[in-house]
């Protein structure tokens, strides 16, 4: 199974989002997701990253998407 960090959370009032950058370790390798939620500032912290870590596990299954390998 992957281990899954969400880094720093950041609200964009101009998109209305929540940004962060989701990293994905699958054996011994790190792909990153630059990943948005939608959403008000008011929106539960769980919500948030339940949504984040959604965007980067479909973003993981699309061959040749945006991401970066470390």
């Amino acid at each position: 199974m992957a281990h899954i960090a969400v880094g720093d959370i950041r609200y964009n009032p101009v998109t209305a989002a929540y940004e962060a950058r989701v990293d994905i370790d699958r054996k011994g390798r790190t792909y990153r997701y630059p990943c948005s939620v939608a959403g008000s500032l008011m929106m539960e912290d769980e919500a948030v990253l339940r949504g984040l870590t959604r965007q980067a596990l479909k973003l993981a299954r699309v061959e040749g998407g945006l991401h970066a390998v470390r």
